[in-house]
Formats: structure tokens, sequence, C-alpha cells
């Protein structure tokens, strides 16, 4: 997993995302280390957690917990989407577990922006839909989801400066 954090201030706002607007993460190959030490902290399913017994299960082999998968998608998607001057994240919808993940796959993560809505009663943001996949190689649909996301505007971007986040 990433050990780091680099703090960048985002600077696109509501007004600055289009509908359409794609983007696609790095890749990066998944070990069998990582994905059974963050099982055994916290997803101890044995077929995510015991290489040996996940042998008798119906993946046949260890598999990355779903809440792993996440954990990854969050990480590439700040890589692809950190410059959007997002206010928080407010749910997913249809959220499907396509494909479990085993070690060694190589995953990356797509994004495209499906719906912006000004918000109806506040100025300062609005809401972005997007959907988002954590993918295979040859394109293999793992995980999708759509995430609604509330955006801050140039106008509540402005009220920001000088306050503290």
């Amino acid at each position: 997993m990433i050990d780091t954090y680099e703090a960048r201030e985002p600077y696109r706002t509501f007004e600055d995302l289009a509908v359409g607007e794609k983007r696609v993460s790095k890749s990066r190959t998944v070990t069998a280390e990582e994905m059974i030490d963050f099982a055994r902290k916290y997803d101890p399913q044995w077929f995510h957690a015991d290489a040996d017994a996940a042998k008798d299960s119906v993946f046949g082999e260890v598999v990355a917990s779903g809440i792993y998968v996440l954990a990854l998608w969050r990480q590439m998607d700040h890589e692809i989407n950190w410059d959007i001057d997002f206010v928080c994240g407010v749910g997913w919808d249809e959220l499907r577990l396509k494909r479990a993940i085993r070690a060694g796959d190589t995953i990356h993560v797509t994004s495209e922006i499906i719906s912006l809505e000004p918000s109806k009663t506040r100025d300062d943001r609005g809401t972005a839909l997007t959907r988002y996949a954590v993918m295979l190689e040859d394109g293999t649909e793992c995980v999708t989801f759509t995430s609604i996301n509330l955006v801050y505007t140039r106008e509540g971007r402005a009220r920001m400066v000088g306050t503290a986040r």
C-alpha cells in the first residue's frame, strides 16, 4: 500500500468539471502479503486471511477483501482526482463486487463524471456523480459503483480563503 500522503491543495471547483470527463490511474499489482496483512487486521474472514484454509474456499485461494479493494481504490482515486475541491462524499450507489481480486492481479481505477447538479439550497456547492471502476489490465471490471460527492463552487471556495478547512 502507499505509505505516504502528499498534501496538495485542490483547485478545480464545481464549475471546472464536465459530464463525460474520464480519468485513469496508474496500475499497481496486488500482493498476497498486503492482502493478508489487511485482512488479518480489518476483515479476518478465513478466505481473506489464511492462504492454506482459502484453498478449500469457493475461490480456491486467498482473495482480497472487498474493503481492502476499496482502500486501494481510495488511494488510486486520490492520485487522479486530488485536484477536485471536494466538500465530502455523501454516498455510493450500486456498489458491485463483480470479480475477486487475487495476488498478482494488476489493477487500475477509472472515473467518469456522469452528472453535475448545482445545489438547490446552497450556492457554495454542487453534486457530482462519478462512476468508478476498479479494473484488471484486460479491462475486466472487478468493482463498480457511483460515488455521490459534494464539490465546492468558485464562490464557496472564495469564502473558504482565510478560514480553516
